[in-house]
């Protein structure tokens, strides 16, 4: 039986535009930011000078997948316990199997999608104004 070697385990989750793990600030492999930032930065400028864009796609959540990004939210106890009712609701009631990423993905892609839509009328614009 052999084991996998660390390498194996902690391998960077972004490459570079040549295929190769991104660097981190301190110019070691292995971190993704640098190299996914500017990923990130292509991919949002291809969009933008996209002139026959007139009716976007709906938004849709990347499900499951491997994701390459990370982003850390702090939520206050009664959020997660909030989030994980939600879970356990979809669960027992709708017979979906879902866990906190990707019912956080989800909303928010139905927030994101409720802004493209309605603008200045959106959910998620009144809700930040009244905050």
């Amino acid at each position: 039986m052999s084991l996998p070697r660390a390498d194996d385990l902690f391998r960077p989750t972004a490459t570079d535009d040549a295929g190769q793990p991104g660097e981190d600030a301190s110019g070691g492999r292995g971190a993704a930011e640098p190299a996914s930032g500017r990923r990130t930065a292509k991919r949002a400028a291809a969009v933008i000078d996209e002139p026959d864009l007139e009716v976007a796609a709906p938004r849709r959540p990347s499900g499951r997948v491997r994701h390459d990004e990370k982003m850390t939210v702090y939520v206050t106890s009664q959020e997660l316990l909030d989030i994980e009712q939600a879970r356990l609701l979809l669960r027992a009631q709708h017979g979906l199997a879902v866990d906190r990423g990707r019912l956080v993905r989800e909303a928010l892609a139905i927030a994101l999608a409720d802004l493209e839509a309605q603008g200045e009328e959106s959910v998620l614009v009144s809700r930040l104004r009244d905050s």
